[in-house]
This record gives C-alpha cells, structure tokens and sequence, in this order.
C-alpha cells in the first residue's frame, strides 16, 4: 500500500492516507502502550487537563482513544468488529476522511466531484438491486428515509401543504398505514418528525387464520382503506411491508396493486431486500415496482460507518427539494463517498458473494434444525429467507403434539399461559448459553408477541461484521443438541416439583416467568406475615443457612438464593435438571432442613433469656444460703480474729453448697454431688431430634437426589429378603433343645415369621400392633401357663 501511495499525485492526499494507516494500526492493536509524559504540565483551574500546555502529538491522542475504546475490557479480547473489519471496512474509514478533504476544495471542483460521486453511487444501487429509474436518499438514521418519504407523500397529496401548513390537514386527517409487526416506536418517531397527532397513525394486524402470522392481512388493510375514505380522512402511505423481526415477506404484489387502486404511496423496508441482488425469483421481486424502499448495505456488505439509502421514484424536483429528498449542500451529498469507494472495491461478484453467503448460513442452519427434536422454525416456505428463527417447545402431558402457538381446546388458559412462560423462560436461557458457546454465530434473543421468546440467527447483519463461517453453524446446531436433554428434563419436572411443594406443609411454592429452573420455593417460618411484601429478616436467615446447607450436599443441582417474584421475600431457586430427579427427597429434604434451622435459631434466641433467667435463680439461692450459713455459725465467727480461734478450738464441718445451670434441662442443680464424688454428673441426656429425611440409601458414588434404577431397587429387596431368611436358619440350628417333660416357654414361632429381635427391630409389634400381610390364625397359649 505503500508504493500506491507515492503514486499519489497530491502530496496532501499521500500524507493524509499514510497518517490513516497508522492510526488504523495503532486502534487494532490494543497490545501497543506508550509511556505516559512525565513533563511539566500547567495546572489550570479553567482549562481541562488535555487542553492545558502546548497541545499533544498524534500518537498520545490516539493512544487516548485507544484505552477509551478497550479500558474497560482489558481482561477480555477485543470487540470482533474491530478484529473483522478488513480491507474494504478500511475503504469506508478512508471515505470519511475523504470527505472532510474534498469539502475543502474550491466550490467547483466541490461541485463537480459531489455531483459525480452522488449519480455514480445513486445509479450503482439501482442497477444492483433492480431498482429502475430511482433517486437516492443517503441517511444515517435508518428510519429518516421513511420521515422524509412521508413528507413527500404529504407535500403530494396536499398542494397548498407549504402555504397553509396543518390548516390543510383539519379538513382531511392524513392516515399512515403501519403492519402490526413494524419494528417497535416506529409510528411514534414518524408523528415526532412530521409533526402529526397519534391517531393519524392506523396498525394494520397480521394474518391470524390463513398465512404466516407475521404478515399483513391484506383483506383487512383494504376494508381499514374503505371506512377511513367514508369518514372523509385521506390514506396516505402504506409503510414496513418488510417483517424486520422473523424476516417474513408481505404480499407485495397485492399490497402494490391496493395501493394503485386508492393512489396510496407504498414503501418496503426489511432484510430480505438483501436478495434482490441475486436475481432469484421470490415475493421479494416485487419490491422493485413499490413506490420507496429502504436498504443498509452497511450490515449486509460488513462496511462500517456506511449511511442507509432510501431509493423512491418522484418526477418533481421541487417536491423532494421541500421535503428534505435532495440538497444543494456539498456536504449532503457526500454522504455517498464512503459507500462509493466501497462499492468499486467490492465489485459486484463480491457484493453477490456477500450475500449469498449469508443466505447459505441460514439454509444451513434451517436443514439442520428440522432433524432436531423439540425445534420449531418460525420461518415462511421459501428459500431465499435470510432469516432463521427457532424456539425450543415440547408437547403437553397428555395432548396432541402441536404447536405451543396454537391453543389446547381442552386445557385451561391459565395452564397454556404457564407452559408458555416457562417456555419462554428456557428459551432465554438457551438464547444466552448459545451466544456465549458460539460468539461468532451472532444469535439474538427476542419476544415475539404471539411465539413468545425466540431466538434469531440473521446472518445477513452480523455475518461479514463476525465472519461467521459453515464450522459455526454446525458448533451451534451441536450445542442446542447438547442442551436439548436438560431442557427436556427440568420442564418435565417443574409440574411434579409444584405439586411436591404445594402438598408439603410450610413450603409455598413461587411462580416466577423469569427462572429457567426446576422451580422456586419459599419457606414459611413461625413469624411470617403472609400478606406483607416487605423484607423479612427472620426469613432471610432461614434461607442464607438453607442455601448453605443444599450447597453443602455437592449435588448436581444448584441453588440460589434471591427475592420473590413481585416481592422482596427471600427464596431458595433451584436450577435446571439434567438427569432424573427425585423431587420427593429434594423437597422433603429442603422442608426438614429448613425447620431444623428455624428450631435452632428459636434455641439460640431463647437461650440468652433462660440463661439470664437462671442466673439470676442461683443468685438468690446463694444469697439464702450464706443467710443460713450466718445463723449456723453465729455473728462471733464472723469476727476476723475471734472467729479464726473459735474454728481452731471447734471447727465447723460445713457442706459446700454451690449451683450448676443446666443448659439441657433449663434448671438449677446442686454440686454437692461433684463435691463429694468428685467428679460431675451426667446430668439429664438430651432425646434426639427427630429427623423427616428418609433413610435412603445410596450406591456408592451416587450424589443426592438421584432417582435409583429400578434393578438396584429390585436386587437389594432381593438381598435384604435372602439375609432374613440366612438369619432364620441360622437361629433355628443353633438354638439348644428343650428338656423332657417341660411345655415350651411361648408358643411356637410360625416358619415365617421373624426372629423376636427382628420383630421388635421393625416395630411389628409395638403398641400391639400386628403385621398387615400376617392374617394366619393365633396360636393359643396352653391353660397351664395362663
């Protein structure tokens, strides 16, 4: 690039294109640091601090802007569209720098150079997107080229628009088709920039019996013409006939021939303009016979800083004069440049390249996704969609496998309102799994009004800013099968996990829209207030030491802790599944250790009231005795002197007589016994608490919460049966026979029946209760020992 350069007739232009180059390298390569300047610098309360002293050198600015640009992220690497900018996003950033040279050109050659620059490029984008005989608007906004067509559109339809102003519009209110399916605040920046009240504005709704869902119902659009003509209002434009969410096209040709019938301006704006380009035949060809359309080349071509263009076809210069269409201005019309540079480096072959490549990434992705189960693509028939948008769903127990868009006659609205909120919940969640496992795919999570949550893959505008390649699709197909079996899994459980909770006392369950886990529980200690949505500070400790504890038990699970859905209540969050799960040991296991934790903190609390209690009980007791320890003595012991003659002469054999506090039993007790065995008792043994958590027992290296195989369930019955019987026999043998003429002690044991240990181990006959499955008949006890 050098010697191109030097071939550079216009020294300023060689410099200026060199100095480009540097700063290009000095921004893309965040490893290069520069000392900072240790001079003198002077101190100035008026003057910031970089404009103090003689100014600074090319290099520490650019260095500035470096670290503004990746200060924050040093840790991570660098934004790729800074990494995939390439040689024709460096032909835009020139362009730029371009134009603030060529403004300073005489008026003539200014003239000349912008005129050529603005019918080279208007000419270029209307060859290449079949777009005939049109004029070109270049913009920054995407959504100005619309503003300005509409006040053409007005300027047309009113001609004394400029003289009188709204006065026009009283007699005859202006309407503005928009599809319901319009990106959002559309119709709202529209009546902002023409000055125009909302009810001007008319949403169109989308098909709902026949057709895609996601485009205008054309049927509906012409009776909304008919009643707004009786009613004496004027239909003005029919706008966004381009779906900008799923990239569904509208019937253009029929909205068009609508349109010609009430002489109503038609624009078309969407991604799947994009294909114009590659000649295929599609609805989309019919966008060239529209009245306006908008394109973003920038996105589609990977070109930084390139305007948006509005192409529309108009014979009055004065009109699109008025309403902003064209200007006179050099530096309007030099919008163009970076896109005029960018487009001869390109060529068409690499401009058609660009996107049929994106095309092929989504195709790949669409074939992919129909051979995975519990996929549904949200994407109309035909094949050059450049837009891909999926969503995870699984049929209801018990129904027919459809789709989770269309309602369950026989299922209640709050149950089909539920499976879509948990959909939607699991579907952000592999949204962002997705786009964290396959950054260069480009994925969006979006909420779409009917679907729900869905995910988008629009490699049209990302793909040449990512460099999204065929290996990255095939990653992102393998990732959603890899995380297929735990949304699978935690959606089946959510219903049981809800019923295990909801029939276990002093657990309530929370329904949260938002958490893509198995559910959320909350712990409803002695103290809490039911109906208060405030913070509880008893509960909240309660949680934090469940948390602690789940946490404790290293399973597969995870656990969070946070505030309740619409409430600032503290709840235990429990992750998504990615195996089978007993939900009836996780809750029974969440409800005893929740308890026990509130039982003892109850303890601790209520023991510094018993110790102050007890404390004070042995003061008194000691104060008594002393008292009766001075009237067994007498007042003359007391004396120092007289007392210490009397003991010598006759000593006293006093008992010492001190108090222990129980903390077990909670009362005072006497030492004399550590006194006079020296050693301390025992004391009172505290009874065990009792635990609820079943005694379940586990194969070696299984984590909790695992549901056991039923083979290892049947073979340790079987084994646990065989070990009785073993015990049985070996008893029988071993047991010494009776002497003669003596009547056995008891009646004879039943083959069957177990020995009495086993018996009194099981329970079977306390409280004289007998075994359910033994209903042979007694054996009666012999009269002799009765």
């Amino acid at each position: 690039m050098d010697a191109s350069l030097e071939k550079i007739a216009d020294p300023t232009l060689a410099e200026m294109g060199k100095n480009l180059k540097e700063a290009m390298k000095m921004l893309e390569h965040s490893q290069r640091r520069t000392e900072e300047e240790n001079g003198k610098k002077l101190v100035s309360g008026d003057i910031p601090g970089p404009l103090q002293g003689s100014g600074q050198d090319m290099v520490s600015i650019l260095q500035l802007v470096q670290n503004l640009m990746h200060g924050e992220e040093e840790e991570e690497s660098q934004s790729p569209r800074i990494q995939n900018i390439g040689e024709q996003g460096h032909i835009a950033l020139l362009g730029h720098s371009l134009g603030a040279y060529i403004s300073t050109l005489d008026k003539e050659k200014l003239r000349k150079l912008t005129t050529r620059i603005l019918s080279d490029t208007t000419l270029w984008l209307c060859r290449i997107f079949r777009y005939e005989n049109g004029c070109a608007y270049f913009h920054e906004e995407e959504r100005e080229g619309l503003a300005k067509i509409c006040r053409l559109a007005l300027h047309s339809c009113y001609e004394d628009f400029v003289v009188d102003g709204f006065n026009v519009l009283y007699n005859k209110k202006p309407v503005i088709y928009l599809s319901a399916a319009a990106r959002p605040g559309l119709g709202q920046y529209l009546c902002n920039q023409l000055g125009l009240p909302f009810p001007c504005l008319c949403r169109v709704p989308c098909n709902t019996m026949f057709g895609s869902q996601h485009q205008m119902d054309v049927a509906f659009l012409e009776k909304l013409i008919k009643e707004d003509l009786e009613r004496g209002k004027l239909p003005l434009l029919v706008a966004n006939a381009g779906t900008a969410a799923v990239g569904h096209t509208d019937k253009i040709g029929r909205l068009k021939e609508l349109c010609e019938q009430y002489g109503i301006w038609l624009h078309v704006e969407g991604v799947n303009l994009a294909t114009l380009a590659l000649g295929v035949s599609s609805s989309v060809l019919a966008a060239t016979k529209c009245d306006s359309m908008t394109l973003t080349p920038g996105p589609w071509l990977g070109l930084p800083a390139v305007p948006a263009v509005t192409l529309y076809k108009h014979d009055d210069p004065a009109l699109t004069l008025v309403a902003g269409l064209t200007s006179n201005k050099p530096a309007d019309k030099l919008r163009a440049l970076p896109l005029w540079l960018s487009l001869q480096y390109l060529g068409l072959d690499g401009i058609v390249e660009r996107i049929k490549h994106a095309c092929q990434l989504s195709q790949r992705l669409q074939e992919s996704l129909k051979k995975v189960n519990h996929i549904k693509i949200l994407v109309e028939d035909e094949l050059s969609s450049p837009v891909v948008v999926f969503r995870f769903f699984q049929e209801l127990p018990g129904s027919d496998p459809v789709p989770t868009t269309v309602p369950v006659p026989n299922m209640a609205p709050s149950t089909v309102g539920r499976e879509r909120h948990s959909c939607d919940a699991l579907n952000r969640w592999l949204g962002e799994q997705l786009k964290q496992l396959v950054p260069a795919s480009g994925l969006t999570v979006m909420d779409l009004e009917v679907e729900g949550v869905c995910i988008r893959f629009s490699p049209l505008t990302t793909a040449a800013v990512l460099g999204t390649r065929g290996e990255d699709v095939d990653q992102l197909v393998a990732c959603i099968q890899s995380k297929l079996p735990v949304l699978t899994c935690t959606l089946q459980l959510r219903e049981e996990f809800k019923q295990e909770v909801t029939g276990t006392a002093g657990l309530l369950h929370v329904d949260d829209p938002n958490w893509p886990g198995i559910g959320v529980v909350r712990y409803e200690h002695a103290n809490d207030d039911k109906s208060s949505l405030k913070l509880d500070p008893e509960g909240e400790k309660i949680h934090a030491g469940l948390l602690k504890k789940l946490n404790e038990l290293e399973s597969d699970l995870t656990f969070k802790m946070g505030p309740e859905y619409k409430s600032m209540k503290s709840c235990i969050y429990v992750g998504m599944a990615s195996d089978d799960v007993d939900i009836s040991e996780l809750v029974e296991t969440i409800a005893v250790t929740a308890r026990e934790i509130e039982e003892n903190s109850r303890l601790l609390e209520n023991m510094t009231e018993v110790v102050r209690k007890g404390i004070q009980e042995a003061q008194v007791q000691l104060r008594k005795a002393n008292e009766e320890r001075l009237l067994e003595e007498g007042v003359l012991r007391q004396i120092p002197v007289v007392g210490s003659v009397l003991n010598w002469f006759s000593p006293v054999q006093a008992s010492q007589k001190g108090r222990t506090f129980n903390l077990t039993a909670g009362s005072l007790e006497s030492t004399e016994h550590t006194y006079v065995y020296k050693a301390q008792g025992a004391g009172v043994t505290p009874p065990q608490t009792p635990s609820g958590t079943r005694a379940k027992q586990r194969l070696p290296g299984q984590k909790p919460f695992k549901r056991s195989l039923r083979g290892s369930d049947a073979l340790s019955e079987t084994s646990s049966v065989s070990h009785v019987e073993d015990l049985e026999k070996l008893e029988h043998l071993s047991g010494a026979p009776e002497p003669d003429g003596l009547e056995p002690s008891g009646p004879e044991p039943h083959p069957g029946a177990p020995p009495p240990q086993e018996a009194e181990r099981t329970g079977a006959f306390q409280n004289g209760a007998q075994r359910p499955e033994d209903d042979r008949p007694q054996v009666e006890e012999p009269e002799s020992l009765r």
